[in-house]
């Protein structure tokens, strides 16, 4: 049943931001962000009914309760005008800046993915989620302040849409949200999927909290009134807050095997008090009236949790014999517990910029980062995102200092060694836990405090480490150890199967291997330094004898040529052919197969023996870090004629589409010269070489593509 949104204003939004934002140039800005979202939205209704402005009014308010500085409480009023509106990003810098230019444009980049959580766009969302993270957290804590209130509203889509978003908000998105520590909005996402992924598992809980509600509020109310007056005796002021546990963490209680009568912490109560000495002494007094229940006292403030969470947990029996479980916490506790890291806000106070303070407490995310630095890719990806890094089985783990790590359950001592540094783990000669050696296979558990004994004369890792370790983190670190011992080991033996061949063909070493020598290979052969020459020795792509007659072998032909471009670089343009080479009109010119230029392409030519000018996209990475050899060209502007290129369309599984791609691509006078099939389990790729005029027509071919339903990405090749 469709229900209006409540329709708030301007002004609603700027008496929220009044409170803690006092400057009144950030005010204006927020305004004008407002007139100009308004005005590019003006006519435009979402699929319930309202004005469009008012979701990315709706989208500010909810970043209001997380004190949201003025730029990204503007960027929420813009998000959508890049996606959704004729505005430019331009436009966007114009009127607002560098800073929330390239906000919106964070923000606009993971809107525009169109994905389920079931298939391999989810690798390229981990990956811009990664960008958000590494470049400015406001962009994720947008998409999640976006998300709640497409939740709020998710009821206008239809049912096969709302499961699929439900499924992909609770899988991907409400992790982040926890991992944020942003605990209201974690916790009302968690409850909006569920009732729209499982709604009728959703109404049955709330039809059985409805039928015990009055006889649990009036428990509620007792036992606070009970615990109050204990703490004004103590002389401990305080404020206290009863509550319910939210519909999804009784769900998940019921997932795992109890009945709804056992979930004793369903009351909850939580108390605040001015300092953390008070938090203690409140338990004391709490401990000496209810009987404490063994095993479910949780001190977080002696030991937070990794995200920055701390409070006192504790589970009493309380009034009319009922289990209540206690929080005890500080105000500024509080705040953090709410809002985490959201609660030390990115943004400039009194001159003193917090982002540093805000990228300490990502520390979290480090694993997912070290993931994309290591380069793990596809379903690899996936399932180490989803398993290691938002899982929510979860240990912490302590050094001998009171440093927390936090660990996926099952991790090992070389996991948490990686954890802490590389080179501790490189290092490590053995593991202490809690005061007592034990093997490296040991599995951590929660609480533990571990102390890494390490050895700077270690060899390194054993590669049994690797069937040890448990995270792909500490896994791929220990790989890359060995992978970089065998290249040292087969560049050395490159280098010596060169020297050997110079020794038994009667050469001097110093005349082939000094410095101006090997640059001819190493140009000759587009590699980058000495060592890449070698390695490609040791691993015989390239052979000794090879590298010699590339060195000494120069052509008569390569020298004229080289003569003939420094003689007629000063001359006129010669516009015969596609290509225009300063004074040439006679030279050997041919196209790079690697990136297959096309008319209107940013372009370089390559002076290569005995095969003439070779023509490449400056991006190629055949010649992108050259200098020598290079030479300025250009395209004919009166060349007509159409070019070979590459493209490779990313889809997902369905019959026929190939058919529906090559129809499309005839229809649009664009000819296709070859075709092969990648088939992968969770996708398909069709590599296509094809005939278009110019880079535009390639650009509107691929953007036509690129909108084909199933079709998930269009690239062009680089081979």
């Amino acid at each position: 049943m469709k229900q209006k949104e409540d329709a708030y204003t301007l002004n609603d939004l700027i008496d929220k931001a009044r409170v803690y934002i006092k400057s009144e140039d950030d005010i204006k800005l927020i305004e004008k962000a407002y007139e100009f979202a308004s005005k590019a939205h003006a006519g435009q209704l979402r699929l319930t009914g309202d004005e469009y402005v008012l979701h990315p009014l709706n989208v500010a308010l909810i970043l209001t309760e997380v004190y949201a500085d003025s730029q990204t409480l503007a960027t929420a009023l813009l998000h959508d005008v890049i996606n959704f509106t004729n505005t430019t990003l331009e436009e966007v810098e114009e009127n607002f800046g560098t800073e929330i230019k390239e906000l919106v444009d964070g923000i606009s980049r993971i809107n525009k993915l169109s994905l389920s959580a079931d298939n391999e766009a989810l690798v390229s969302y981990h990956k811009k989620i990664l960008v958000g993270l590494s470049g400015d957290v406001r962009i994720i804590i947008l998409k999640i302040a976006d998300r709640l209130h497409n939740m709020r509203t998710l009821w206008a889509i239809p049912e096969k849409k709302r499961k699929e978003k439900a499924k992909e908000t609770l899988e991907i998105l409400a992790p982040i949200a926890h991992r944020l520590g942003i605990n209201h909005i974690k916790s009302e996402l968690e409850d909006l999927c569920l009732k729209y992924y499982k709604p009728d598992v959703y109404n049955d809980i709330l039809e059985k909290l409805s039928e015990s509600r009055a006889e649990l509020d009036n428990s509620v109310e007792k036992m606070m009134e009970s615990v109050s007056k204990l703490l004004d005796e103590a002389n401990i002021p305080h404020e206290m807050k009863g509550r319910s546990k939210s519909v999804y963490s009784i769900y998940n209680k019921l997932q795992k095997g109890k009945t709804f009568n056992q979930i004793y912490d369903i009351l909850a109560l939580r108390y605040f008090v001015n300092t953390e000495a008070e938090c203690y002494l409140a338990l004391g007094a709490i401990h000496a009236k209810y009987k404490p229940m063994p095993k479910r006292f949780k001190d977080y403030i002696a030991r937070p949790k990794a995200n920055g969470y701390q409070s006192l947990h504790t589970t009493v029996f309380g009034v009319d014999g009922k289990l209540f479980e206690i929080q005890i916490r500080t105000y500024e506790m509080d705040k953090v517990a709410e809002y985490g890291f959201a609660s030390h806000w990115s943004y400039k106070e009194h001159g003193v910029n917090k982002t540093n303070e805000m990228e300490q407490k990502l520390k979290s995310f480090r694993s997912i980062i070290e993931l994309n630095e290591q380069q793990v890719e596809g379903e690899e990806f996936v399932n180490t995102v989803k398993n290691e890094v938002f899982n929510s089985s979860k240990i912490y783990v302590y050094t001998p200092k009171g440093d927390v790590f936090e660990l996926p359950v099952g991790s090992t001592p070389i996991d948490f060694a990686y954890r802490v540094h590389t080179s501790v783990g490189h290092q490590m000669v053995g593991a202490i836990v809690n005061n007592n050696i034990v093997p490296l296979d040991y599995k951590l558990k929660d609480g533990d405090i571990v102390k890494i004994n390490t050895n700077k004369n270690s060899k390194g890792p054993s590669q049994e480490w690797i069937n040890i370790a448990y995270t792909t983190s500490a896994k791929n670190k220990i790989k890359a150890f060995f992978t970089k011992i065998d290249k040292d080991e087969t560049i050395s033996n490159g280098k010596e199967m060169l020297i050997k061949t110079i020794r038994r063909k009667k050469l001097t070493i110093n005349d082939i291997m000094d410095d101006k020598k090997i640059k001819i290979a190493l140009d000759e052969l587009g590699l980058n330094n000495e060592n890449d020459l070698y390695y490609e020795i040791g691993v015989g792509k390239y052979n000794p004898t090879q590298i010699i007659k590339t060195i000494l072998g120069e052509k008569e032909e390569e020298k004229k040529m080289l003569d003939k471009v420094l003689k007629y670089s000063s001359k006129a343009m010669d516009g015969s052919g596609d290509i225009i080479i300063d004074g040439m009109n006679d030279l050997k010119v041919s196209f790079g197969g690697c990136c297959m230029p096309v008319k209107g392409d940013d372009i370089v030519g390559y002076i290569s023996k005995g095969n003439g000018i070779t023509i490449h996209r400056k991006t190629c990475h055949n010649v992108c870090n050259l200098n020598e050899r290079t030479i300025d060209v250009s395209w004919n502007e009166s060349a007509n004629k159409k070019y070979v290129t590459n493209v490779i369309i990313y889809a997902e599984k369905k019959d026929n589409l190939l058919l529906e791609i090559i129809s499309k691509t005839t229809s649009m006078n664009v000819g296709v010269k070859s075709v092969n099939t990648i088939t992968n389990v969770d996708y398909n790729a069709f590599d296509l070489n094809i005939l278009v005029e110019d880079k535009e027509m390639l650009d509107r071919y691929i953007s036509v593509i690129s909108q084909l339903a199933y079709v998930t990405s269009v690239e062009r090749g680089n081979k």
